[in-house]
């Protein structure tokens, strides 16, 4: 069922960059290091040549200049259709919490999230028992959800250590329909998008038509979604225009041609590659452009639909569907030269250029593993799980806001802090000011708040002060106060002394009505 409009399709020419490609550049670096020392050795007396050599590395010496030092920042992403099913007790082998390194960001995208009216409705005021396991499980470890994006049976979370908060930025989120000629939410894309340290990322998870015989339908309804969904930003209005993107999600790409008996008996017997072929995604990535931008580690895990709930048995039933792997993770980096979207595509030898080397801001993404957890049984797919290294040079480390304690705090007074805007920030009194207690999960998970006035919008290096109120301020616990910039401090009151972390947020909204809005617009969502 094909719910687009007849046109035709303009897909990018143009291919992705390499996972691997920075690793063996330094190989091969390191391979001619030792050959030139074993040159030198043999220049004996050559004046000539030892000064040619030395002039040579001089020039190498500048080139190595020019690029700053990168940090590496780690990403796990999960994909897993729970097929309505409730969470299981425990999450900590999916989310790989006890892995080395530690990881920085969490990207959990979830398919057929239990969707009934009642339990929807319910969900949007008092979040989902999905999101509540994740948040209760990484909250103790310092991560805090960031947003979430949901549509019907659709949910997108991104969580984020609570250190990198102040430099995650510019954060919307959007959807699209494509089930039932694209008035339903059964079927679509949910999508995040932020600025990372400076980089534009976006984060996409999709759940695509089923059933073997539409293959075709389904590369149309992905391409559709990343067509079609826009954000409200100048310089990233729609998904392929970031620097990276993440795509994830119940794919539906089925293996086609092979009877059941020998996809169950190359399985069993771990020959996984003999799949491949007739594996439909890998088969479409060899004729549509747009695919092709995308990049996909090697299937070295099982087919991870479908199953007998429970159990590690494929599907016993009269129908006997055959193994897939339905569920998929993929990625793309922007090649340089790219135009946006909204471009007129003048300079067409810019919009075929794939060279991402000589990008002033380069980013360089590597799959550290790509697997899947048969572990879990409350679902008839098993979850697949990603683990990325994001190499990246910081845009920028200073915190758009320095926060102040003003005096000693005690619960017999209103406590006072003061704060600047360092940088060239658009304060507006939509933004707020909130005490949170230590480990809290989310940005809505606050103990008070006041508003910025009006007349308290501060200009570059201007000090504001600020009184918050003191019937929250208690001797239970810690309290954070948050508005997006992280540093820490001490403070005395009541004879005890209690560690203060700041952070700065651009919420826009009021938070005590935040759910009902929310609500509203879900249930717009599912009747229009």
């Amino acid at each position: 069922m094909d719910f687009l409009p007849d046109s035709p399709r303009g897909r990018s020419d143009s291919t992705g960059s390499s996972t691997s490609q920075g690793s063996r550049s330094k190989t091969v670096l390191r391979q001619r290091l030792s050959q030139l020392m074993t040159c030198i050795e043999d220049l004996n007396s050559d004046d000539e040549a030892g000064e040619e050599v030395s002039r040579r590395l001089d020039e190498a010496f500048q080139l190595c200049g020019r690029f700053e030092p990168t940090d590496a920042f780690r990403l796990h992403m999960v994909t897993w259709n729970i097929a309505t099913a409730e969470p299981p007790e425990d999450v900590t082998s999916l989310l790989h919490l006890d892995a080395l390194p530690l990881t920085d960001l969490y990207a959990i995208g979830l398919q057929e999230v239990r969707a009934t009216p009642v339990k929807f409705m319910s969900d949007l005021i008092w979040e989902d028992s999905w999101s509540h396991l994740f948040m209760n499980t990484l909250a103790p470890r310092g991560f805090v959800k960031v947003t979430s994006v949901r549509m019907q049976g659709l949910l997108l979370l991104i969580f984020a250590k609570q250190m990198h908060l102040p430099y995650i930025r510019n954060i919307q989120s959007t959807y699209i329909r494509t089930g039932v000629f694209g008035y339903w939410g059964n079927k679509g894309g949910v999508s995040v998008r932020f600025s990372f340290y400076g980089h534009m990322v976006c984060f996409l998870n999709c759940h695509l038509a089923a059933h073997v015989g539409n293959a075709l339908q389904r590369v149309d309804e992905l391409e559709y979604i990343l067509e079609t969904q826009e954000f409200d930003m100048f310089d990233t209005p729609h998904v392929l225009d970031h620097k990276v993107v993440f795509c994830l999600g119940d794919l539906n790409f089925r293996i086609q041609d092979h009877g059941l008996h020998f996809l169950r008996s190359s399985i069993n017997g771990g020959r996984f590659n003999l799949l491949w072929s007739k594996d439909q995604l890998i088969m479409m990535k060899k004729k549509e452009p747009f695919l092709q931008e995308f990049e996909e580690g090697p299937l070295h895990f099982q087919p991870t639909y479908k199953f007998d709930r429970k159990s590690d048995t494929y599907d016993s039933s009269g129908k006997k569907r055959k193994p897939a792997w339905t569920d998929r993770i993929l990625w793309r980096v922007k090649p340089k030269g790219l135009p946006s979207e909204d471009d007129d595509g003048e300079d067409e030898k810019a919009s075929t250029s794939t060279v991402n080397e000589e990008d002033e801001d380069p980013i360089l993404v590597t799959q550290n593993s790509y697997t899947s957890d048969m572990s879990y049984g409350v679902s008839d797919h098993k979850p697949v799980i990603a683990a990325f290294t994001m190499e990246m040079r910081k845009c920028w480390d200073t915190p758009l806001v320095s926060v102040s304690p003003l005096g000693v705090w005690s619960a017999d007074e209103n406590p006072l802090l003061t704060y600047t805007v360092l940088e060239d920030f658009m304060s507006s009194t939509w933004d707020w000011i909130a005490l949170y207690k230590v480990g809290f999960k989310s940005p809505t998970d606050y103990e008070s708040f006041v508003w910025v006035r009006e007349n308290d919008l501060p200009e570059i290096d201007e000090v504001i002060q600020v009184s918050c109120m003191s019937d929250i301020y208690n001797s239970e616990g810690f309290l954070v106060f948050v508005i997006r910039r992280c540093a820490q401090m001490s403070i005395e009151g009541d004879g005890s002394s209690r560690t203060f972390g700041f952070e700065l947020f651009k919420i826009f909204g009021w938070l005590r009505i935040a759910q009902f809005t929310r609500l509203l617009q879900s249930l717009y969502t599912v009747m229009t």
